[in-house]
């Protein structure tokens, strides 16, 4: 039983990053739905405007906590800190384009399974925004 507990550490080390990433991840898909759920069903504004506040509202608290708690950035101000922003959002935007366009290709165009797409579309962007924080946003 110890060997089997001392793997799941060093398996848990070794991934932490991507362990933390996938859960803020989550909690800013909750941020999301909760943003939308509120404005448009609640508050009575409008589909287009409430997605977007809500996808706002999302990204913000995906950027703080991802640049903190993920990717432990500590540049806090200057030139770099805007260098971060601008490349989180930037990407965030273009991963955001993606999803509506696999969405509409999915089910608009070919008729598939909107949900089934909507669970691949959302493994993609996922792969792609970690990849792009990773890699070049965050990178030490």
């Amino acid at each position: 039983m110890r060997k089997l507990w001392d793997t799941v550490r060093a398996l848990a080390r070794k991934y932490r990053r991507l362990i933390v990433y996938v859960f803020y991840g989550a909690l800013a898909a909750l941020l999301n739905i909760v943003c939308y759920w509120l404005l448009y069903e609640k508050a009575g504004l409008g589909n287009t405007p409430s997605t977007v506040l809500a996808f706002l509202a999302a990204v913000i608290f995906a950027f703080f906590t991802n640049k903190l708690l993920v990717f432990e950035s500590r540049v806090a101000r200057g030139a770099a800190f805007w260098r971060e922003a601008a490349s989180f959002f930037a990407c965030r935007l273009l991963t955001g384009a993606l999803d509506v366009l696999i969405m509409f290709l999915a089910v608009e165009r070919m008729g598939w399974n909107g949900v089934v797409w909507k669970i691949i579309s959302n493994v993609v962007v996922t792969v792609l925004n970690y990849a792009a924080s990773r890699f070049f946003i965050f990178k030490k």
